[in-house]
């Protein structure tokens, strides 16, 4: 029979995708998920870029690469079904300088092993074919890269949860999960007595170091947060770009760098960059929680970090703090796009987990202990992968007990 009362800690997209895997996998079980604030889709999910990623990036054979490929598929069709804004508006990831080169072609190499749907490299003189005011020395063209709403598709996997009897308590706020003899015991704040569980899954995003710590006491990979900020291109100007424009990454640094995107609704946005949060879901500059910069420095991985990319991190905080900075770098592909051109927009939370010794954690991580399981680290692209995720925490990780 399995589990007949299941629990889901967390309202994103990864966790709604979990409770309605488990609802279409086994029908009748009770599942519940739990969200601390009001709405679903309230932190990562609804703060991002709303790209669906096409597989570029990624290390072939990692989980990150096939989940991402397969939950690529997964959500055109979810959309397709529901009604969903989907649009394989295409990328352009270009090279603007000579030494650049050596990274674009290995970025290429990476790419074709992870069968990304119709990749091709393009020449200098192709780009405007593509990008017609775009610049550089050479692109990989990405056609089938797209974008959507994440948060829409979130109300639309909760429908299905609803559906099948299952349910969602908004501000319900976990603070404490423990095994009790054949159940896992769940305590939400304010509630007099925990519920009883057979099996919970941890999804908990910006807060899931804090959440899987209350199953095991163990912290580590910590989660580091920080925030990307947006600019708006006016309306004059936000036709010069047909899809999205990305910079070659730097493979050293967990971050694509600033880009343009396209938004579902029609907008185009610059950015995001990546400047360490003064709170875990802090999305102005003012926002600053004590306890989340004590857990911060208290962390022996920042350090290490911190030692390693101040540089970078350094010019993440002029761009944070100078429209001009942040749009010197994001001009040279759209060279007709400059500062007089953009407004500022709105920003995320990104959850970078970082592991003791400093280590960026790179692929999904997941674990699993007495009918608990914890996504203790699900990073972009997570929101494209969530589908996939969710099929692989039943098929590969969560095994029920005999």
């Amino acid at each position: 029979m399995g589990e007949q009362r299941v629990g889901v800690v967390g309202g994103g997209i990864l966790g709604v995708a979990i409770a309605r895997e488990v609802v279409r996998r086994r029908p009748g079980t009770e599942v519940v998920v739990l969200e601390k604030e009001d709405r679903l889709a309230a932190h990562q999910t609804g703060h991002n870029s709303g790209v669906v990623h096409a597989g570029i990036y990624y290390k072939p054979g990692s989980l990150k690469a096939q989940l991402c490929a397969r939950g690529r598929e997964l959500l055109r069709e979810f959309c397709a079904e529901h009604a969903i804004a989907y649009d394989a508006c295409g990328k352009l990831v270009v090279a603007v300088d000579a030494d650049e080169m050596g990274r674009f072609d290995a970025l290429e190499q990476t790419a074709r092993a992870n069968g990304v749907p119709g990749l091709r490299r393009i020449a200098a003189e192709e780009i405007t074919d593509v990008e017609p005011h775009a610049r550089g020395l050479a692109a990989l063209h990405s056609p089938e890269t797209a974008i959507t709403d994440y948060p829409a598709i979130t109300e639309a996997l909760a429908d299905e949860v609803f559906e099948a009897g299952g349910g969602v308590r908004l501000g319900a706020r976990v603070v404490g999960i423990r095994r009790q003899g054949d159940a896992v015991l769940v305590q939400v704040e304010g509630d007099a007595t925990p519920l009883r569980l057979d099996h919970v899954v941890v999804a908990a995003g910006l807060q899931a170091d804090r959440v899987s710590a209350l199953v095991d006491g163990e912290r580590s990979p910590a989660i580091l947060p920080f925030r990307g900020e947006y600019l708006g291109v006016t309306a004059a100007k936000r036709d010069f770009v047909r899809g999205m424009v990305y910079p070659v990454p730097d493979p050293r640094y967990p971050f694509l760098g600033v880009h343009f995107t396209r938004r579902v609704d029609g907008s185009l946005e610059v950015g995001p960059n990546a400047v360490l949060a003064t709170r875990r879901e802090g999305y102005r500059r003012r926002d600053i929680s004590a306890a989340d910069l004590r857990d911060v420095v208290a962390w022996p991985g920042f350090w290490r970090l911190a030692r390693e990319h101040w540089r970078t991190g350094v010019d993440e905080v002029v761009g944070s703090a100078s429209k001009r900075a942040f749009m010197r770098s994001a001009s040279r592909y759209v060279p007709d796009i400059g500062v007089a051109d953009v407004t500022r927009a709105g920003s995320g939370v990104r959850a970078q987990a970082v592991d003791r010794d400093g280590s960026l954690v790179d692929d999904f991580r997941i674990t699993r202990a007495d009918g608990v399981t914890c996504v203790r680290n699900a990073p972009s692209p997570g929101a494209t992968s969530s589908l996939a995720i969710a099929a692989h925490v039943m098929d590969e990780v969560w095994q029920p007990r005999a």
